[in-house]
């Protein structure tokens, strides 16, 4: 009678454990299928922005956004590129003469503005890294051709990056870097010149 006694608890004994541990696998998948599917949910595809959204995102930006929007060139730069923009902030644009920005926005004004606005672009997508890299290599100075057709010199300047426009005027980058699906931007506090 013993030995049944004990073989009874030792059979419902392994019984319950199994169980147990069969119910503790059961919520065990469960949890991982229901945070998969919450995983899946929470992360949906989101394209990086192009130059334009990105300037369009930033507040010291908003004059070149309009300037852009006059000139046209919200598609071409919202395009593959990959493009480098020096872009000249608010501050950069209120450096002009006054009346400048508002002449340059007029519909009579669209070539010049355009000539103006792509002469702060380059082909290509050339990081800080990179620039002061090319700068250094060639003996602390670095032309580089803008889409508008002209050039633009860079160069250093106690750790900055100087810019040096077909008629002289200077430009410092204020902040480097700022990443874009199509290229880079490249903030500039004095708005460059073509000839």
């Amino acid at each position: 009678m013993k030995t049944i006694k004990t073989l009874s608890i030792l059979a419902l004994s392994t019984l319950l454990f199994f169980s147990c541990g069969e119910t503790k696998k059961e919520s065990t998948d469960m949890t991982e299928t229901e945070t998969e599917e919450v995983a899946e949910v929470a992360t949906p595809e989101a394209s990086d922005p192009n130059i334009v959204e990105v300037a369009v995102g930033n507040d010291n930006f908003s004059t070149l956004v309009t300037a852009v929007k006059a000139a046209g060139l919200v598609e071409t730069l919202s395009g593959e590129g990959p493009f480098t923009v020096f872009a000249p902030t608010n501050d950069a644009f209120n450096k002009l003469p006054e009346g400048t920005v508002a002449s340059l926005l007029e519909p009579d004004n669209k070539a010049t503005l355009t000539g103006i606005l792509t002469y702060h672009v380059v082909s290509g997508k050339y990081e800080a890294a990179a620039v002061i890299d090319a700068i250094k290599k060639n003996n602390g100075s670095f032309t580089v051709t803008t889409v508008q057709g002209g050039n633009i010199t860079l160069s250093l300047s106690n750790g900055n990056v100087m810019l040096k426009d077909a008629n002289g005027g200077m430009s410092t980058v204020i902040m480097a870097d700022v990443a874009a699906s199509n290229g880079v931007i490249h903030a500039i506090d004095t708005v460059v010149m073509p000839k």
